[in-house]
């Protein structure tokens, strides 16, 4: 599995409308968590980490709108991005699904090509390098469709473990993200590597970074892990 698929969970209790929706994200290049009812959401959120989720405001127990609601009010999980989907068409739907922190409100029958646009639309607001747009802190500038980096100006030979590393800092500078987190976004989920092996790759970055002079932009926070800047 490649670590840079983003991670979609899909929340639909109708299981040919989830799967339908699920095959199409796949062939768009996502990685598909799935949910079948509100409980089950809960659970897989704590357990994937997803970077975008599809929910549907009818579900069995626990409405949609009521895990959104419980969504945005953790910290933890408030800027993940939620798009409702829905049969409720009226304005006065829409407007108290936003109003729950929904990020946008999808009205069924969609068109799946409709729907993967706004995926891809809110993905580009939390994590850019997956949608082919270019990043930069200081002086460093990270094109993630062509795959270059250059510093100053003059560009840097990054293997791809060290240029998903640096992708993921330069999406959210100043976070701090611990081993296991950086585990998780750069070698994926699914595969085992010891954490040792994340400060090997810390270290290469460092160099390919300082290759060309200029200071060292990661920080390693005692005990957290590292941050950029």
């Amino acid at each position: 599995m490649s670590s840079e698929q983003p991670t979609v969970l899909l929340v639909e209790d109708e299981p040919a409308q989830r799967e339908v929706l699920a095959y199409n994200l796949e062939a768009e290049g996502f990685r598909v968590a799935r949910a079948g009812d509100g409980e089950e959401a809960m659970v897989m959120v704590d357990e994937e980490s997803p970077d975008i989720i599809l929910l549907d405001w009818m579900l069995p127990n626990i409405s949609g709108i009521e895990i959104c609601r419980r969504l945005k009010i953790r910290p933890e999980t408030r800027n993940i991005p939620v798009i409702m989907l829905s049969a409720r068409s009226e304005e006065v739907d829409r407007v108290r699904g936003l109003e729950t922190g929904a990020d946008d409100y999808v009205i069924k029958p969609y068109s799946v090509i409709e729907l993967m646009a706004r995926v891809r639309t809110q993905l580009r607001r939390v994590r850019p390098s997956t949608v082919g747009i270019q990043l930069s802190f200081e002086d460093i500038v990270l094109d993630s469709e062509t795959h270059r980096v250059t510093r100053d100006g003059k560009s840097l030979k990054l293997g791809p473990t060290e240029f998903r590393l640096l992708a993921t800092f330069m999406e959210k500078p100043g976070r701090v993200w611990s081993r296991e987190q950086l585990l998780d976004r750069v070698w994926g989920r699914d595969i085992y590597v010891d954490t040792r092996t994340v400060d090997v790759h810390i270290g290469r970055l460092r160099k390919a970074l300082t290759r060309h002079g200029g200071a060292d932009p990661v920080r390693t926070v005692r005990g957290a892990g590292y941050a950029l800047g």
